[in-house]
């Protein structure tokens, strides 16, 4: 499995997914296609937190008034499945390993996945 969560509308994730061969992966337009619980769980298996998998940067924070210090796991989970702006992106997601945002660690490893030189 080699599965890409972003949005298209996003010019980071466009910027990201231009410097790889993703000819043979899955990309998912997660606004359109929003992602499943079985997706998320498999994500949470690799990450082991629903946290990891959450944007603080979401518009949806401050429009809904949610207070992310106050935020457990379980709710985490509620609302990375209730709105597409909650997940970090973009995701990359194969059988053994997850990339997930756009920090600079992130992008090196995902560098290193794809053979690319830092």
């Amino acid at each position: 499995m080699k599965k890409v969560f972003s949005l298209n509308t996003c010019a980071t994730c466009r910027k990201i997914l231009g410097q790889y061969d993703l000819t043979d992966w899955e990309h998912r337009e997660i606004k359109k296609q929003p992602i499943t619980e079985e997706e998320l769980e498999e994500m949470y298996k690799k990450t082991k937190s629903y946290e990891a998998l959450f944007s603080k940067k979401s518009t949806q924070i401050k429009e809904r008034g949610i207070d992310v210090k106050s935020l457990g796991e379980k709710d985490f989970k509620k609302l990375l499945l209730d709105h597409y702006t909650f997940l970090k992106r973009p995701v990359f997601l194969t059988d053994q390993e997850i990339f997930v945002g756009n920090e600079k660690a992130n992008l090196e490893n995902l560098n290193t996945f794809f053979g690319i030189k830092n």
